[in-house]
């Protein structure tokens, strides 16, 4: 690094100052695939606004009225925010409704949510001249590819959720960071800021399982993005760092809260996860989206066939990855949006009665679904169960695989489907497609057709200032 601290900080420290201040993005794919991302969580966060009551009682500053001049303007809000609160409204709003980009392995975690530290910083760094070259377009794109890699990679071999810990620490990791660098900070202080992330008390993750699920699972990342910002400034503020924040035997992250393993990353930082990162086309956990996508040929099915799925189904057989069981397979009563929406059975079984594919909306206490008897008998019917194929597809082919069968009450059982690469995944030709045809349905709600057009221009314009995209973005 290019100023030595006074004591080696962790390898896993400096490793990561290394490719963040040092690699060059070079992958045309990466650039490609990260407008798209960007479109895309802005669209999410527009979408929270417009549907999520819950959610925009959050955001704001925290004082009524305050205004932080030449703060970030959050999108479709008239808020003008101080960049740490607008990290956290922003990263709230995208990741809310559980609609953001996701990126499997050990770990299940969405990389998108990083946005909202980097458009909070760059925005306002963009609009107070703070850095001698202004962040642009290109900085934000840059920097989500950077932050992607760095979580996703961490998340392909270690299961944080196997030790009760919350994947959203990887996002105050990967956006401390990123942030670093777009702050102009000293390498130096940029390896104080990660060391001081990685010695935070990390979020467990019972908000995200029964009995305890809840709203805080949208706003995790939201307090993830906005710890990240906090840390830089206090880094540039002259803190000193941790340098053995993840070694030191008896304190240190990897004894306290890791078990005592080593991290694992299976390769060398660079623009792989950009590339391959999942866009959810279905507002569904992850887990269970191909689940989803099968409960909706089987409802095609029974339709064409006259089959009423709440009188004349005796059972349901699925069987899917042991992430999808071990994070998604509820029973028990589901007291909240947040409880349906992480339920394989519950979005199976809304799908059946539908015959279409499950919305936001369908989650929410308001819903009809949320309280209808028919839903819940038809969750007691369903069985789930882990192939272990579809178990090592998902580790090494990134799929995530789902089969169901529906047995009848005369007896008769349905051709099983079979969804193995779920909409949205990179290997579909029609993914960048359809995300810019949900951006475009994302902002209907709150811009005309045309500024829609403006706003996705200015994506494509790598040298426009950030603030110059996102006053296009303002209410």
């Amino acid at each position: 690094m290019s100023s030595t601290p006074d004591r080696q900080y962790d390898e896993e420290i400096t490793r990561l100052v290394e490719y963040v201040y040092h690699y060059e993005v070079t992958s045309d794919l990466a650039i490609l695939r990260a407008r798209y991302a960007l479109m895309d969580a802005l669209g999410c966060a527009l979408e929270t606004l417009q549907q999520s009551p819950e959610c925009r009682a959050l955001i704001g500053p925290y004082t009524p009225g305050l205004v932080a001049p030449y703060g970030f303007k959050l999108p479709g809000t008239c808020h003008q925010l101080d960049p740490v609160k607008g990290a956290f409204d922003m990263a709230a709003l995208i990741r809310f409704l559980d609609h953001n980009d996701a990126y499997p392995g050990a770990e299940w975690g969405h990389p998108s949510d990083n946005l909202g530290a980097i458009l909070a910083v760059t925005d306002w760094l963009s609009r107070t001249g703070a850095t001698s070259q202004p962040p642009t377009v290109r900085s934000v794109l840059i920097a989500m590819i950077k932050a992607y890699e760095i979580q996703g990679c961490y998340q392909v071999r270690n299961a944080f959720n196997k030790v009760g810990l919350d994947h959203t620490l990887l996002v105050k990791i990967a956006s401390t960071a990123v942030v670093a660098w777009l702050m102009g900070l000293t390498e130096k202080q940029a390896a104080v800021a990660l060391s001081h992330a990685w010695a935070d008390g990390h979020p467990l993750r019972i908000f995200r399982q029964s009995p305890n699920a809840g709203p805080r699972k949208g706003w995790a990342a939201g307090d993830a993005a906005m710890r990240a910002v906090h840390l830089c400034f206090l880094a540039r503020a002259g803190q000193p760092g941790i340098p053995t924040a993840l070694s030191e035997p008896n304190w240190g992250f990897l004894a306290v809260s890791f078990g005592g393993k080593e991290l694992q990353l299976p390769r060398p930082f660079k623009t792989r996860v950009m590339e391959e990162v999942f866009f959810k086309l279905i507002t569904a956990e992850g887990h269970g989206i191909s689940a989803v996508q099968a409960a909706m040929a089987l409802a095609e099915t029974m339709a064409s066939r006259g089959i009423d799925p709440a009188t004349e189904i005796s059972r349901i057989d699925i069987r899917t990855h042991e992430a999808a069981v071990r994070i998604i397979d509820k029973q028990g009563p589901l007291t909240n949006a947040a409880d349906r929406d992480h339920c394989m059975r519950y979005m199976v079984s809304v799908v059946l009665l539908k015959n279409a594919v499950i919305e936001a909306e369908d989650y929410h206490d308001s819903s009809a679904w949320a309280h209808d008897p028919r839903v819940e008998a038809l969750r007691q019917r369903i069985h789930m169960a882990e192939d272990p194929q579809f178990t090592y597809d998902y580790h090494h082919k990134k799929s995530g695989a789902s089969g169901l069968t529906v047995f009848l009450t005369n007896g008769e059982q349905l051709d099983e489907v079979v969804v193995e690469y779920p909409i949205g995944h990179p290997m579909h030709e029609d993914t960048l497609p359809k995300v810019r045809a949900k951006f475009e349905r994302n902002m209907q709600g709150l811009f005309t057709a045309e500024e829609t057009s403006r706003v996705i221009d200015a994506i494509h314009h790598d040298t426009l200032p950030v603030h110059r995209l996102v006053d296009l973005l303002g209410r």
